[in-house]
């Protein structure tokens, strides 16, 4: 059964990472560790971000899980309805594959797979920083329907298919989290569920010798983003330990913190985020009027979508 501190702890803690990450974003490794020599952080803004201001990566988890619960099913031309609207609103920051594919103009069901004919490329990271909200949701209906959830959630912005199964790998190991069990210790089977083409190169790069320092891309591609967040969760031993470790690594922070956050709230539960960062989270919802979400508004999201079907 679904843990509903633990779920709260998936949301928050991702929106945490989120917020924490954001100010360090394209910076380089160690810039965290040398603003905050103690290792503990503070959401600090900076870089065009107030302090515990949240981005377009929990923007778009929020998008996808208010979509669950109003339509009472996975409704993906809703989603991606909503993702427009985001989108047209201008908000701060939009990976540019998203924005191409939310905003040219093509229908939902085509124009991932348009935009990565053309562009060649469609595994950027994006499709994990969004992912706690459906994850938390679909978590008790097993490992077979979650993780086709979360390829067909990813392939609505990304059309390569390691987007979508790294995507099903986040969503299995949060499930097995949420359970009170060892999401390192269920990659094994987790894997098995993989794509075989993708399989190897996902095997990699969870890795339990696999280090940050092996990436072969920039850590906004999928790969490495979330071998990344898996590293920092089996590295450390507490929830601010493992986002000091993932935002300290530089480059796109915000996500792999955002990532790192959902598995390590998911482990540790939702009391292992500190007030600190809690009381000055929020989240603008660009698009859809006024709206911003405090730290007890994601807690409330996170327990209603473990609660609806």
């Amino acid at each position: 059964m679904t843990s509903p501190d633990r779920a709260m702890g998936a949301v928050l803690g991702s929106a945490v990472g989120d917020a924490l990450g954001a100010p360090f974003e394209f910076g380089l490794p160690g810039v965290f560790r040398s603003r905050f020599p103690d290792g503990t952080g503070e959401l600090c803004g900076g870089g065009g971000w107030d302090p515990g201001e949240a981005t377009d990566d929990t923007q778009m988890a929020v998008l996808v899980g208010e979509s669950l619960l109003d339509r009472g099913a996975l409704d993906l031309p809703d989603v991606f309805d909503r993702f427009r609207r985001w989108a047209a609103a201008e908000p701060k920051d939009i990976g540019l594959l998203t924005e191409r594919v939310l905003l040219g103009g093509d229908p939902w069901d085509l124009a991932a797979a348009l935009d990565f004919q053309v562009e060649g490329r469609g595994a950027g990271n994006g499709c994990l920083m969004r992912a706690s909200t459906a994850a938390v949701h679909f978590a008790s209906r097993g490992r077979a329907a979650t993780m086709d959830a979360a390829r067909r959630l990813a392939a609505l912005t990304h059309g390569d298919r390691a987007a979508w199964e790294g995507t099903a790998l986040l969503h299995e190991l949060v499930r097995v989290a949420l359970l009170g069990e060892d999401p390192l210790a269920a990659l094994p089977e987790a894997l098995a569920e993989v794509d075989p083409a993708h399989r190897q190169r996902w095997a990699a790069v969870l890795d339990p010798g696999w280090r940050p320092a092996d990436a072969t891309e920039f850590n906004g591609a999928v790969w490495p983003c979330l071998g990344s967040a898996v590293w920092a969760l089996r590295t450390t031993a507490s929830f601010e330990e493992a986002l000091a470790a993932a935002v300290d690594l530089g480059g796109d922070t915000d996500t792999v913190a955002a990532v790192t956050g959902m598995l390590a709230g998911a482990v540790h539960g939702v009391g292992a985020i500190p007030d600190r960062w809690t009381s000055t989270l929020h989240v603008p919802l660009p698009g859809f009027g006024d709206r911003v979400l405090r730290a007890d508004d994601l807690r409330s999201l996170a327990i209603d979508l473990t609660l609806t079907p």
